[in-house]
Formats: structure tokens, sequence, C-alpha cells
């Protein structure tokens, strides 16, 4: 049976430091490559405040820098965003309500490739963007 996006989420993994000895996804051989985990991944994303909005871009930005890392990988990071994503998605599925769940509209839009892949439908990742900054402003 498939793990669920929580089991996922949870799942023990330990992240990685790699010096890249090829060109890979955009980054040079010779790099340092952070290897996030989902759960590094999730904890960031909760980090995000209220009203404001990141990208995956300057998330993995502020992952490598932390760990001194030229960058940190695009496959693996994509794939942990949409674990959080599901995770919250199936937590709001279940009663949790969005101050609950990991924020993930606040990293991803209607238009990511990330948010074609969810149980959601898209712009309701918008709708909570623009609720947030409303409450912000006012």
């Amino acid at each position: 049976m498939a793990k669920t996006a929580r089991e996922r989420l949870d799942a023990q993994k330990q992240s990685k430091i790699v010096v890249l000895d090829k060109d890979f996804a955009g980054v040079r051989k010779g790099q340092k490559l952070f290897v996030a985990t989902p759960k590094i991944v999730d904890d960031y994303i909760r980090k995000i405040p209220f009203g404001q909005t990141r990208t995956i871009e300057k998330m993995r930005g502020d992952l490598a820098r932390r760990r001194k890392c030229d960058a940190t990988c695009p496959v693996s990071t994509a794939i942990f965003v949409r674990i959080s994503a599901q995770a919250a998605l199936d937590e709001l599925e279940q009663g949790a309500t969005v101050e609950e769940v990991a924020p993930f509209w606040r990293l991803l839009t209607a238009k990511d490739k990330i948010t074609g892949r969810l149980n959601v439908e898209p712009n309701w990742l918008d709708v909570q963007r623009s609720l947030e900054q409303a409450a912000e402003a006012g």
C-alpha cells in the first residue's frame, strides 16, 4: 500500500551535502549541493510569516546558504514541497484549519507546475494569498 503524504513527510531521512562530479539540474560540476528532507522543507514553509510569500527559488537559496552550499537540489526540493502541500491538504480535508497546516500557498501559486499535481483547485492558493494580504493590510 502506498504511503500517505503525512507518512512520507514524517519519514526519518537525513539531509546531505554532495559535491557534484558532473553538471546536474542547473548546478555545475564541483559545486556543493544540499539535499534537504521533506521535514526541512515543511519547516521552512511553516516559518513563512502570515501575509508574506516566498518562491521555491528563494527557499532553495536560503536552505543552501544556511548549509554553506552553492545550491539546493531542485529535483528533490520540488518533490518535498509537493509532499508538504499534500499533507496539508489531507489534514484540511480531515478537519484541520488553515492555521494548523503548513501554509504552502505562501510558496506556491496557481500557475506553478507542482500545484497542478495537488488535490486542490489551483486558484484556491491565490485566494488564500489574497485573504492573508487583505488581513495584513486592513
